[in-house]
């Protein structure tokens, strides 16, 4: 089990790892500490072969706020090596989530806000309550939404990217699950138990497959048509010889 300090909190329940934000007094805004714990978690769970999902969730009211602005205030006086330096590292936690081998899933509650809107999305899926909010708010203070650009302009149309991070305006749940932000919306008083529910779906799914899938989905970004089917060509391929494919079609035969 990897070791955190206490502003990252990491289980395994069944095949279902969940790693927790644990600031709820600085609504979870990110800092040092909490990114390398999150990475962390990321590594541990990549190389445990009997997870199906990991589960990203706040304690307390919120999701996340965001970067910690103070922890940005100080380093901002530091040089362009350093800043870069920590730049870099939350492009890593980044790369991780989309490396990982299993569906990575935000849970959302209250507000996910700058960063923390941006570590949602960067997710492979979002689940939302009800009354959660959404929203790219660092043009009010002078700052630019630049790394969590990247996952937005994948999910939405250009012109809502340039709207919401623009305009840095809250959006609920709900436009936020119209525009393409998040997969579900589901009620706040049952939420944890539809979460529970929605992720043990993929208890039931072959891992190789879902693996093999992300990693290709998110190859084909930027692919050209030709080269995209040459990609799923080499998959396909893999997928075949692999053992939960061999042992599914012989099972599909066999009932038939």
């Amino acid at each position: 089990m990897p070791e955190f300090d206490d502003s990252v909190l990491y289980t395994l329940e069944g095949k279902v790892g969940k790693i927790t934000l644990n600031r709820p007094e600085k609504r979870n805004a990110l800092n040092d500490a909490m990114i390398a714990g999150i990475k962390s978690a990321l590594r541990n769970v990549s190389g445990n072969n009997e997870v199906r999902a990991l589960v990203i969730s706040g304690s307390g009211k919120d999701f996340c706020s965001g970067a910690d602005l103070a922890a940005l205030e100080r380093i901002a006086q530091f040089s362009v090596d350093a800043n870069s330096a920590d730049a870099n590292s939350l492009l890593e936690l980044f790369v991780l989530i989309r490396q990982c081998e299993i569906p990575v899933i935000a849970a959302v509650r209250g507000r996910a806000l700058a960063g923390g809107c941006g570590l949602a999305n960067a997710c492979d899926l979002v689940l939302a309550s009800a009354s959660a909010r959404f929203g790219y708010p660092e043009v009010k203070i002078g700052f630019v939404p630049a790394m969590v650009l990247a996952f937005l302009r994948r999910n939405v149309s250009e012109k809502r990217a340039f709207e919401l991070i623009t305009l840095g305006e809250e959006i609920s749940s709900a436009e936020a699950h119209e525009l393409g932000l998040v997969n579900r919306v589901f009620d706040d008083l049952t939420f944890d138990q539809e979460v529970a529910n929605y992720v043990q779906r993929f208890e039931k799914v072959s891992k190789s497959a879902v693996s093999l899938t992300k990693a290709l989905l998110y190859q084909m970004d930027g692919l050209a048509l030709v080269d995209a089917l040459a990609a799923g060509v080499d998959v396909n391929v893999i997928a075949r010889m692999t053992t939960d494919c061999r042992n599914g079609i012989s099972m599909f035969l066999g009932k038939k």
